[in-house]
């Protein structure tokens, strides 16, 4: 399976999105094809995904700083934009943290998920490491993203869509999942 066919399967794009792709596509003609059919919510997930994690999570607070947000959801992304400039553990530990703190139900916790999600332990209860899934940080941009879009409920596909063309150049420059330039 290619790595685009991997990524709209972990993120469970619709059978419409995943039927319009192919192995040999790059990540930007896979994302600028699914956007074109007008699958917004496939094409904003499959960018999450196919973005380094590092990427994706500076993704969600480039998009998050454009907006008029509360002052939780401002430490969320801000716990995200430190992971951004430092990922270090301790960022990583802190933004995960928030995230659960807040149950995951809000642009700031979601946010931080992402950030919090791109290592560490999933049960740091439990003696062997659970390590998250590599396509967790692009789920919770994805949520970061989409309640973003949602502020304005009217304009949800218009903000989604805005929200994939600012990181279409990202895509510019062939990068494999794992973040490694091609």
């Amino acid at each position: 399976m290619s790595t685009i066919l991997e990524a709209a399967t972990q993120m469970r794009l619709s059978a419409q999105a995943v039927a319009r792709l192919r192995p040999a596509m790059d990540a930007h003609t896979a994302v600028q094809t699914v956007l074109e059919d007008g699958l917004t919510a496939d094409a904003l997930s499959l960018l999450a995904r196919l973005l380094p994690r590092r990427y994706a999570v500076a993704w969600v607070c480039q998009c998050g700083s454009q907006q008029t947000l509360g002052e939780h959801d401002r430490a969320g992304l801000a716990l995200a934009q430190a992971w951004v400039l430092d990922p270090g553990e301790a960022h990583r530990e802190s933004a995960a943290s928030f995230a659960d703190a807040h149950r995951y139900r809000t642009i700031g916790a979601w946010a931080a998920a992402a950030a919090g999600w791109t290592g560490g332990n999933l049960n740091p209860r439990y003696e062997r490491p659970t390590p998250p899934p590599e396509h967790l940080t692009a789920i919770a941009a994805m949520a970061a993203l989409t309640y973003m879009a949602a502020l304005l409920p009217a304009q949800l596909d218009t903000r989604c869509t805005a929200f994939i063309r600012d990181a279409m150049g990202l895509l510019g420059t062939r990068i494999s999942i794992d973040g490694a330039r091609q």
